[in-house]
């Protein structure tokens, strides 16, 4: 049993065909293992958030009710990609495991609707929204430093609060994009082997050699998500974060979970600044 299968080609060369479907279960597991272990971290030995206290709390008084954190238009994306996220989920590995139905067309339509989605997401984002939101800075090094160093015991500062998105977010933001991104390379070079309203059938336009490793690309970055969704998902039900997971329904939070949550200076809302806001961001 290895990670990948190989064939034959008609020259007579070894090519990869795709991964060992063993993966699959691989990816499942793990998924569920890393939500076991942290909720039982998370009830049993994980400390009290404690962040550095904000000695400048002017200008709170003047916040609504509620913050707004989501467009309509990022929250209509994310669910459109989330419904085309899972339906290629499904299609892609039903099969594999014996669920047999006709997968094909269905795979490719969703494929297509994730393809646009990131696209109006990525033209949405850098034009409309705050941009550089959820990429890593300076900030979120500086603290998930401290966050470890009070982790392993060792005396330090306490860490800020949060910008719009902590650093745990926009690490998975980066891994589910490039993920996402080569599941999408991969997946459009391969929709010219099957039979599409987009272009003609060319199983001739790569090598066999080519052929395989996109396939394997693409099954590799596949089983990855099922991991990275099932860890988006057992966060998002979890009881500390369902303000977050309800924003992304409603498009805002209450003032009482931003002020627990986040630094204003670091998300500083739109309306209620000069500077710009990522109040909109996704």
């Amino acid at each position: 049993m290895g990670f990948l299968e190989w064939a034959m080609s008609p020259l007579g060369q070894r090519v990869p065909i795709h991964i060992g479907w063993f993966l699959i279960w691989v990816a499942l597991i793990a998924g569920l293992a890393f939500l076991v272990v942290h909720a039982i971290y998370v009830r049993y030995f994980a400390k009290e958030t404690e962040f550095a206290s904000d000695p400048s709390p002017a200008g709170k008084v003047d916040l609504p009710a509620r913050i707004p954190r989501h467009s309509l238009a990022a929250r209509l994306f994310h669910w459109i990609m989330a419904a085309a996220m899972f339906v290629l989920l499904f299609t892609a590995f039903l099969p594999k495991v014996g669920i047999q139905f006709n997968w094909v067309t269905y795979h490719w339509i969703a494929g297509t609707v994730l393809t646009v989605s990131i696209l109006f997401h990525i033209v949405h984002a850098t034009f409309y929204l705050d941009f550089w939101s959820i990429w890593p800075d300076r900030s979120d090094l500086e603290d998930a430093r401290k966050r470890f160093l009070r982790f392993i015991g060792r005396p330090t500062g306490s860490p800020r609060k949060f910008a719009k998105y902590p650093l745990e977010n926009k690490l998975y933001h980066g891994v589910v994009m490039l993920s996402g991104l080569a599941v999408i390379v991969t997946g459009i070079c391969m929709m010219f082997r099957v039979r599409t309203v987009f272009f003609p059938r060319n199983p001739y336009l790569f090598s066999d050699m080519t052929w395989g490793m996109l396939y394997v690309l693409h099954g590799l970055a596949g089983v990855g998500l099922i991991t990275l969704t099932i860890v988006h998902v057992y966060f998002a039900v979890r009881p500390e974060k369902l303000p977050i997971t309800a924003s992304m329904i409603v498009g805002s939070m209450s003032r009482e979970f931003y002020l627990k949550e986040h630094d204003p200076k670091r998300w500083v809302i739109e309306g209620l600044s000069h500077h710009r806001s990522g109040a909109d961001g996704d």
